[in-house]
């Protein structure tokens, strides 16, 4: 038995010890945030809000209520960034932000997200790609190498500097600071002056039905149409980028293009995320592909690869990058690199990954102040105080020594869940609303039970005549089986709750559901192991009147001592 009881409490320190390693990085994480202040909802601080006026005079309620879903799946896509979009009138969607110039989710929030893969034709043998007419393009624009695709699946390699062919990619793009469509590309290392192209044999081309054909024979009316074409800051309108029709239109650094029809559309991917390469320090966006384009793709790269020919990633009727391709990619899994920063990788990533919208918007942004007064926050938190303060007072009183325990478990659950807020609102934009707050002080509760089961079981073993050690271990076994079904209905309940309900609820939720998965870190990882230390101190097990276990407060009367001393007196 000796050896047990030391197994048991050298198992009660190791954990003890690892939980404080754990909450000592968790507060190290939240200190990389910069900020000892979480995030809070349009009800508190207030935030940016984004009127977007459709471009088409009549479009339909339906058209109008999927652009507003997807609008709202861009922006809470994790479900507790808080973010409320809401329809007004037959044309105009109303996006409210938490807080103030946000312009990663702005930019998600106006990007259309039409992407589209086409080929680029060939002129003259080369790549249909030349410098704008406009002024400032005419005279500054220069050469730089072309870029390249790659495979993003496990073994790929990051794009080099090589210009020679290689089974590795050729270059990375380049590109300028992303606008709020981030188009980003570069111009290849040779092109087509207008002069050299204004004056093709007289040719009808291939049919534009055949991408790969036409690349290679688009006809002079097509050569024509792209000599005389100049480059505007207007990007293409919905009817110009259609995807069954070639397009003549414009990268970032004004160099113009001819594109086949699109080859593959945005509808046909997967999924989207953005990441680092696992050898590489730039930013990048990768693609994965449904089964039908997974095909399409490895034919057109097949054929491309090593012959010079570039095709183009179009985003919103503008040139995104345009690489050559250096190898087949057969596993449907591109990637798109550039100057992209963490934010505008993220911000392509997530438009991408839920859609594109069916309309084309004019967006006004202007910044709001909080739905509530500051005096109801300062409430808020005056009551989750209060509340806690109740619940210390009554345990310290009803239970005494043991109310140290529950003191000290609440504080720890404290800065746990103030830690775990900080972090989350850094990682995933979890904002802090009063209804978020509400979850919080409920949780106080919930975790109260979980220490008035657990003390109420020792207690029923020590009537039983058991001693102190003994009933924290046996009492153990019995409480946390009650603990986790009364945890297992909370967090159900959270659960629905942030699936199936919408916009504050889901953050009551979330805090909710948050605060009952602390609760039961606290009681198996503080509460237990602290318990197990605590039974071996004479102030504990020597039933000292203010420890909470005396026989007075047992309800044991001295000469008879229940149970127990019927049995023999306390095992």
């Amino acid at each position: 038995m000796a050896r047990t009881n030391r197994q048991q409490r050298a198992h009660a320190n190791r954990t003890l010890a690892l939980f404080t390693v754990g909450l000592i990085l968790l507060c190290v994480l939240a200190a990389f945030g910069k900020t000892w202040a979480p995030g809070l909802g349009l009800d508190l601080r207030g935030g940016t809000r984004i009127t977007m006026v459709a471009e088409q005079k009549n479009p339909t309620l339906a058209q109008l209520n999927e652009a507003a879903s997807i609008i709202d799946s861009r922006v809470n896509g994790t479900g507790v960034a808080e973010a409320a979009v809401n329809t007004q009138g037959n044309r105009n969607i109303v996006v409210e932000v938490p807080g103030a110039n946000a312009r990663a989710l702005v930019n998600a929030v106006k990007r259309t997200a039409q992407l589209r893969f086409r080929l680029v034709a060939q002129c003259g043998g080369q790549p249909c790609v030349a410098p704008g007419t406009k002024a400032s393009d005419a005279t500054s624009a220069t050469p730089s190498p072309s870029p390249s695709t790659s495979p993003s699946a496990k073994g790929s390699a990051s794009p080099s500097k090589s210009a020679s062919a290689s089974v590795k990619p050729s270059a990375t793009p380049s590109a300028s600071t992303p606008k709020p469509s981030p188009s980003k590309s570069v111009s290849p290392s040779k092109s087509v002056s207008p002069s050299k192209s204004a004056s093709p044999t007289p040719t009808k081309g291939a049919s534009v039905n055949d991408p790969l054909a036409w690349q290679d024979n688009p006809g002079s009316e097509w050569i024509k149409k792209f000599t005389e074409f100049t480059c505007t800051d207007t990007p293409p309108s919905a009817e110009a980028d259609d995807p069954a029709k070639p397009l003549i239109t414009c990268d970032s650094d004004g160099n113009k293009q001819l594109l086949s029809k699109a080859v593959i559309e945005g509808n046909q991917l997967k999924t989207a995320s953005f990441g680092t390469p696992s050898n590489g320090i730039a930013w990048a966006v990768n693609l994965t592909f449904k089964s039908d384009a997974t095909d399409t793709f490895g034919k057109v790269t097949t054929k491309l690869a090593g012959t010079g020919k570039l095709f183009a990633i179009v985003l919103d009727g503008s040139v995104l990058s345009s690489p050559r391709v250096i190898q087949p990619i057969l596993d449907g899994r591109p990637q798109i690199t550039g100057n992209f920063t963490q934010q505008s990788a993220s911000s392509l990533a997530t438009s991408l990954k839920y859609g594109a919208l069916p309309l084309r918007f004019n967006a006004s942004v202007e910044n709001v102040g909080p739905q509530l007064a500051g005096n109801q926050l300062q409430a808020g938190i005056w009551a989750g105080l209060l509340g806690l303060l109740l619940v210390m007072g009554y345990c310290l009183t009803y239970y005494r020594g043991l109310g140290l325990v529950v003191i000290g478990s609440l504080i720890v659950a404290g800065v746990l869940t103030y830690a775990a807020v900080l972090v989350l609102s850094r990682a995933a934009g979890f904002t802090l609303t009063l209804p978020g707050i509400a979850g919080l002080i409920v949780a106080v509760g919930i975790t109260a039970d979980s220490f008035i089961v657990y003390f109420e079981r020792i207690r029923d073993e020590m009537r039983d005549g058991k001693s102190m050690r003994v009933a924290v271990e046996t009492g153990w076994v019995r409480a946390r089986n009650t603990c986790l079904a009364a945890d297992a209905v909370s967090l159900l309940a959270a659960i629905v709750l942030y699936v199936f309900a919408i916009g504050v609820v889901k953050g009551f939720a979330f805090a909710l559901g948050l605060s009952t998965v602390i609760d039961l870190v606290v009681f198996f990882f503080f509460t237990k192991p602290i318990m197990t230390i605590l039974a071996r101190r004479t102030f504990f097990n020597g039933q000292h009147k203010m420890s909470g276990l005396s026989e007075e407060t047992l309800g044991i009367d001295a000469p008879y001592q229940g149970r127990g001393a019927l049995l023999g007196g306390k095992s």
